[in-house]
C-alpha cells in the first residue's frame, strides 16, 4: 500500500511537470528541450531555503519565482532563435544549469547532493506522512490543471495556439508574438519549478542526477503520449509512464544484467516517443476530436 502512495505521488509530481512542458509545447509549439532546467532550479531554491530554516511553504514559493525568472532570462536570449536552434540553446542552457549543480559545491556540495530537506510541518515525516502528502499533490494538480484549462480558453491561450500554428497569422492579427512566447515560458517554467519544489521536499534528497537529458526525455514522452495541447493529456501521460516505469523493477533481470536497465530504459523511451510521433501525434487524448474540454 505504502509503495502504491508513492507512485501516485511521483506521477501526480510528473503531471504538474508535464502540464508546465505543455504549455511551452502544446499551446505554443515550443519545442523545449532544457524544460528539466527549470524543475532543477525549482527543487534546489526551495531546498536549499528549506535547509536554511524557511518555512516549507515560503521556500516552495519562492523556489517557483527563482524558475520564472531562469524563464525569462532564458527568453529573452533564446527567443531571437527559432526551429532546430531554439531547442538546442534550450539544451545547453539545461546542461548549463547542471554543471553549476555539480560544481559550485560550496552552495549544492556538487555530486554528493543535499540530503535531509524538509517537509511541511503538517506533514509526517517517512512513511508516516505519504497519505497527506498524496492529498497535498492531488490538491497542487487539480489548482494547476484547471489553471492550465483556465489559461487555454482565456483570450491569451487562443492567442498562443494561433502563434503555435502560424506565427505570422498572428502578427497580422497584431499580436505580439515575442511577448506571447515569453509569458509562455514563464508560466512553464514556474509551473515546473513546483514540480521541482514537491520533488525536493518529497524525496528529502536531490542531486544533479535527477536533472539530466533522460528526465527531459520523460516528460517530452508524457506530453506527447497524453495530447499536446489537451488539458488532462499530459497527466494521464505521467501516469501511465510512471506506473510502466515502476513495472520494469519486477521484471526477472538477471543480476548481471542490472547496469544495462538504465540505458535501456532511455532507449525504450526514445523508441516509443518515436512511435508516438509517427503513428499518433495526436497522442491518446486528441485535442481535435472534439474532447478540446479535456
Amino acid at each position: 500500500m505504502d509503495y502504491l502512495l508513492h507512485i501516485l505521488i511521483v506521477a501526480l509530481i510528473y503531471g504538474i511537470f508535464a502540464i508546465s512542458l505543455n504549455l511551452e509545447l502544446g499551446y505554443t509549439g515550443l519545442y523545449n528541450f532544457g524544460h528539466v532546467a527549470f524543475f532543477g532550479i525549482g527543487a534546489y531554491t526551495s531546498a536549499l531555503l528549506g535547509l536554511s530554516g524557511l518555512p516549507v511553504s515560503l521556500s516552495m514559493a519562492l523556489g517557483m519565482a527563482a524558475a520564472g525568472v531562469a524563464g525569462a532570462l532564458l527568453a529573452i536570449p533564446a527567443l531571437r532563435l527559432t526551429g532546430d536552434f531554439f531547442g538546442i540553446a534550450t539544451l545547453v542552457f539545461a546542461e548549463m544549469v547542471r554543471l553549476f549543480f555539480v560544481n559550485e559545491r560550496w552552495l549544492t556540495k556538487g555530486p554528493m547532493g543535499l540530503p535531509g530537506i524538509p517537509r511541511p510541518s503538517w506533514i509526517g515525516e517517512g512513511i508516516a506522512g505519504l497519505p497527506m502528502f498524496l492529498l497535498f499533490c492531488i490538491l497542487l494538480t487539480l489548482l494547476v490543471a484547471l489553471t492550465s484549462r483556465r489559461l487555454a480558453t482565456s483570450p491569451f491561450g487562443r492567442a498562443l495556439k494561433v502563434v503555435r500554428e502560424d506565427e505570422y497569422v498572428a502578427q497580422a492579427l497584431g499580436k505580439n508574438v515575442l511577448s506571447l512566447k515569453t509569458r509562455a515560458i514563464i508560466f512553464g517554467s514556474v509551473l515546473a519549478g513546483l514540480a521541482g519544489c514537491l520533488w525536493a521536499h518529497y524525496i528529502s534528497y536531490i542531486s544533479p542526477s535527477d536533472f539530466t537529458l533522460n528526465e527531459t526525455i520523460l516528460v517530452l514522452l508524457c506530453v506527447v503520449l497524453g495530447g499536446k495541447g489537451t488539458n488532462w493529456g499530459p497527466v494521464l501521460g505521467a501516469f501511465i509512464i510512471i506506473f510502466f516505469q515502476e513495472a520494469l523493477r519486477f521484471l526477472p533481470i538477471p543480476a548481471d544484467f542490472g547496469r544495462l536497465v538504465a540505458p535501456l530504459q532511455g532507449m525504450v523511451y526514445g523508441f516509443v516517443l518515436i512511435l508516438i510521433m509517427l503513428k499518433r501525434p495526436e497522442g491518446i487524448v486528441s485535442e481535435y476530436r472534439g474532447l478540446r474540454q479535456c
